[in-house]
C-alpha cells in the first residue's frame, strides 16, 4: 500500500514539473555562470564563495560547522549534534534522529566500526572548528547497509598545507565531581602523503540515580533506591597516513585502540511498608561495586581509483572488543545488618567484527550507474558465571543464573543504483539485497537458534530545484534491523536485586517501510516522515505478585505506524542576536499483545528548541539552548514531559589559535527521566532514571602549525562530489 501511494506521489509530482524542465536548463546554465564568476585565485588556492550554513543534498539536512556561529561556544561535536535539527543527544550520549532512532555515524562517507563509548571519546576529540559539515540522512537509500535507518555523515576539514598543523582540546565538567577529557592531534602533510596520529585521555566521576515506587499485589508499597558512582579512566590512540600514489590512485590505512576502566560502586535499598505506609515490612541495603575494562583494538584500510567517470573503491574494516566485568551483589537487613543473600558474578565478552565492501560507478554523460558488494562477519562469544554464598559460608555455583552464549553472523549484501538528472529534476532508484545468515546457541540451557533469509530492499527518490531559494524532495525506503547482541542474550542485567531485564535468543528481525518529503524556502527546512515497521523489536515487563521480581523481557510486537513533522528556521532580530528554532512532532501507535490483551494508543507528542547565539563586543559570543519535550510514551508507559537550559560563553585570543569557553549543562537540572505503567489494574510502577548532566563546563582548544606554503586545490561541485 505505502509503495502504491509513493509511485502516485511520484507520478503526480512529474506531471506537474515535467514542463519546467526546458526553463529549468536556463536556469541551471545562469546559476553555473554565477558560480564560475564568484571563484577566485588567491596564491594557487582556488576558493569558491562561501557555502551556505544549511543545504540539501537528495533531500538530506547539511549544515555547515566550520565558521558557524550558531556553534562557536559548542566544547566538541556531540555539542553540536544537540544543536543541530533533527538530531537529539541524551544525558549519556546516546545519538538518536527521527524520534528514537539510532543513526550510523560516518567519517567523510566512510562508515565508523567503534563501540559506543569509543565513538563518543571521538565525537568529543572534535572541537567544532575541525568539521566542514554534517549531513543528516534520515531515509538513506539502498546503497547503504539496511539496518541504517538513519546516517550522521561527518566532513572533516582537509588539511591542504604542506608541513605540519597540531592541535589540542580539554574540557572539565564540575558538579559535586569533575569529570576531564583531553585531545591531541597532529597531522603532516607532504602533497603525496598525509599522516595523522590522535591521543585521548578521560577520567573522571559521574553519578546516576534511580528511584522506583510500586504498589504490590498484596497492597503494600514498596520504594526502590540506588544511588551509583562510576570512576572511569580511558585512553585512545589512532595513527594513519593517506598516500597519494598518483592522480587515479589513493590508498589509506589506520590503526586505533582504546582501553577504558571503570571502578563503580552502587548502594541501594528496598523499603516495604503496608498500604497505610506506618507499618515497615522490609528494609534492606544492597551493594554491588563493579569493576570493568575494555580493550578494542581496530584497523581501516581503503583504496580508490578515478579514471574519468569511472570510480572503483575498496573498504576493510576489523575491531576487536574485549569486555571483563566482575560484580558483587550483597542485600542486608538495614536495622540488623544481617546478610540476607551475597553472590557473585565474572562477565568475559568477547566481539571480532570484519567488514570488506567494494564501490564501482561510472558517469555516463548526466547519468551515474553504482554498484556493489558487501561482507560482514561478526563473532560474539559471552560467558557469565553467578556463584551465591550458601549457608556454610560457602560460594556455590549457581547455573540458574550463569550463561554460555554465542552469535555468529554472516551478510552477504549488494547493491545496483541509477542517478539521472535532468535539468532541475533528478530522480534515485536502487535495489539492495541482503543474505543474512545467523546462530545463536545459549549453551548453559541448549538452546541453538539458525536463520537463513534473503531480503530484497528496494529506494526510490526524485528531487527538484525550483530556483536558488527553494527545493523539494521525495523519498521511499525499506530497511531492515536485526537483533543487537544485548536483545538476543539470555542473561540478567540488574537494575536492583529484584529488578532486571533478560535477552531473547528469538527475537526476529524488523522490516520498515517509510515515504519522506523534505522542503526548503531559503534556511526554512521541513520535512514530513510516514511509514510502518513490522515486527518491532521491543521490551516489557512480567511482574510476579509472589516474589515481587520485575523482569523487562524482549519480544517482537506485529507492527507499529509513525508520522513525523519536523521544521526548522532561523530568525535574526538584531545583528548581534540570532535564534535557530526547532519544532518537531511525532506519531506513534504500537498493536501491543500483553498478558492475553492488546493495547493499542494513539500516542502525539513534540519538542521544541530554541538555540540563541549573541555576538557581543570584544569577539565575545553567548548562546543560550533551550530544549523541551512534551509527555509521551507507549502502548505500555508514560513518560513524563522535561526540559533543559544550557549556558555558555566563548572567546577566541591570538588570531583564533586559542578558544576558550565556559559554560552551565543543564542549568535547572530538570532533564531526568520520569515513567509511569499506564495500566493500573496490571501493576502500578513509576520510575525515575536521573544523571549527573548539570554540570560546570570548561574548555579549552589551542591549534599550532608552522606551514606556510599551500598545495592547490580546486573544490568540486556538488554533483562530483554525490559520485564519490
Amino acid at each position: 500500500m505505502i509503495i502504491k501511494l509513493w509511485l502516485f506521489l511520484l507520478l503526480l509530482f512529474l506531471s506537474i514539473f515535467g514542463k519546467a524542465q526546458e526553463t529549468a536548463k536556463g536556469k541551471v546554465s545562469d546559476s553555473l555562470a554565477e558560480t564560475r564568476s564568484s571563484t577566485t585565485n588567491i596564491s594557487e588556492v582556488i576558493i569558491q564563495s562561501a557555502p551556505r550554513k544549511i543545504k540539501l543534498n537528495e533531500g538530506n539536512l547539511v549544515l555547515s560547522v566550520a565558521g558557524n556561529k550558531d556553534f562557536k561556544t559548542s566544547t566538541h561535536l556531540l555539542d553540536v549534534l544537540r544543536k543541530t535539527p533533527g538530531v537529539t543527544v541524551d544525558q549519556e550520549g546516546g545519538i538518536f534522529i527521527g524520534g528514537r532512532i539510532t543513526p550510523a555515524v560516518f567519517i567523510d562517507g566512510k562508515p565508523v566500526v567503534m563501540s559506543s563509548e569509543e565513538l563518543q571519546a571521538y565525537l568529543r576529540s572534535l572541537v567544532p572548528e575541525m568539521v566542514e559539515s554534517v549531513e543528516v540522512n534520515t531515509n538513506p537509500s539502498s546503497k547503504y547497509d539496511a539496518e541504517f535507518k538513519g546516517i550522521i555523515d561527518i566532513k572533516l576539514k582537509k588539511n591542504v598545507s604542506l608541513g605540519w598543523k597540531a592541535s589540542y582540546n580539554g574540557n572539565i565538567y564540575v558538579n559535586k565531581f569533575n569529570y576531564r577529557e583531553n585531545a591531541f592531534s597532529i597531522s603532516y602533510h607532504t602533497g603525496k602523503v598525509t599522516y595523522n596520529l590522535q591521543a585521548g585521555y578521560n577520567e573522571g566521576i559521574s553519578t546516576y540515580r534511580y528511584h522506583a515506587l510500586q504498589r504490590l499485589a498484596n497492597t503494600n508499597i514498596m520504594r526502590t533506591q540506588t544511588y551509583q558512582e562510576d570512576f572511569g579512566k580511558a585512553y585512545n590512540l589512532q595513527a594513519g597516513a593517506d598516500f597519494r600514489l598518483n592522480d587515479k590512485n589513493r590508498f589509506g590505512i589506520s590503526l586505533k585502540g582504546n582501553f577504558r576502566n571503570n571502578d563503580r560502586i552502587r548502594s541501594g535499598s528496598l523499603y516495604t511498608t503496608d498500604k497505610s505506609e506506618t507499618l515497615v515490612v522490609l528494609n534492606t541495603a544492597s551493594e554491588n561495586p563493579t569493576d570493568y575494562s575494555q580493550d578494542n583494538y581496530g584497523m581501516t584500510t581503503d583504496y580508490s581509483f578515478q579514471n574519468k567517470g569511472f570510480k572503483l573503491g575498496f573498504l576493510g574494516n576489523y575491531l576487536s572488543v574485549k569486555n571483563k566485568q566482575n560484580d558483587d551483589f550483597i542485600n542486608r537487613d538495614q536495622d540488623a545488618t544481617d546478610v540476607l543473600s551475597y553472590w557473585k558474578s565474572d562477565l568475559i565478552n568477547k566481539i571480532n567484527i570484519f567488514t570488506a565492501q567494494i564501490d564501482a560507478s561510472q558517469r555516463i554523460n548526466n547519468i551515474d550507474i553504482e554498484a556493489g558488494f558487501k561482507y560482514s562477519h561478526s563473532d560474539t562469544n559471552n560467558n557469565i558465571r553467578y556463584d551465591t554464598l550458601s549457608v556454610g559460608s560457602q560460594f556455590v555455583f549457581d547455573p540458574t543464573r550463569s550463561n554460555v552464549f554465542s552469535y555468529k553472523e554472516k551478510v552477504w549484501a549488494g547493491y545496483l543504483t541509477f542517478r539521472q538528472k535532468m535539468g532541475n529534476l533528478q530522480i534515485n532508484a536502487g535495489l539492495r539485497f541482503e543474505n543474512t545468515n545467523s546462530i545463536s546457541n545459549a549453551i548453559t540451557v541448549d538452546s541453538v537458534v539458525s536463520r537463513n533469509y534473503l531480503k530484497w530492499l528496494p529506494s526510490l527518490s526524485a528531487s527538484y530545484i525550483f530556483n536558488k531559494s527553494s527545493e523539494f524532495s521525495l523519498s521511499y525506503s525499506r530497511k531492515i534491523t536485526r537483533p543487537a547482541f544485548s536483545q538476543l542474550n539470555p542473561f540478567r542485567f540488574y537494575f536492583s536485586p529484584l529488578n532486571y531485564w533478560i535477552g531473547n535468543p528469538y527475537l526476529l528481525p524488523s522490516f520498515t517501510s517509510q515515504i519522506k518529503a523534505t522542503y526548503r524556502y531559503k534556511k526554512w527546512v521541513t520535512s514530513f516522515t510516514i511509514g510502518k515497521e513490522k515486527d518491532v523489536m521491543t521490551r516489557y515487563p512480567l511482574y510476579n505478585p509472589k516474589t515481587n521480581v520485575l523482569e523487562y523481557l524482549g519480544t517482537n510486537l506485529p507492527y507499529r505506524n509513525f508520522a513525523m513533522l519536523e521544521t526548522s528556521f532561523p530568525v535574526r532580530v538584531t545583528k548581534w542576536w540570532n535564534i535557530t528554532s526547532q519544532i518537531a512532532g511525532y506519531y506513534n501507535y504500537e498493536f501491543r499483545p500483553y498478558l492475553d490483551e492488546v493495547f493499542a494508543l494513539n500516542i502525539y507528542n513534540y519538542e521544541v528548541r530554541l538555540n540563541q547565539v549573541f555576538s557581543l563586543p570584544r569577539e565575545y559570543t553567548v548562546n543560550v539552548f533551550v530544549n523541551y519535550e512534551s509527555k509521551t510514551g507507549n502502548s505500555l508507559y508514560i513518560i513524563k514531559p522535561r526540559y533543559t537550559v544550557d549556558v555558555s560563553v566563548q572567546k577566541s585570543w591570538f588570531d583564533n589559535k586559542l578558544n576558550t569557553k565556559i559554560g552551565f549543562n543543564n542549568l535547572l537540572d530538570s532533564y531526568e527521566q520520569r515513567l509511569e505503567f499506564r495500566h493500573k489494574q496490571i501493576m502500578d510502577n513509576r520510575f525515575t532514571h536521573w544523571w549527573d548532566s548539570s554540570r560546570l563546563v570548561f574548555s579549552l582548544s589551542y591549534n599550532i602549525g608552522s606551514s606556510k606554503y599551500h598545495v592547490k586545490e580546486i573544490q568540486k561541485t556538488e554533483e562530483e562530489n554525490r559520485t564519490r
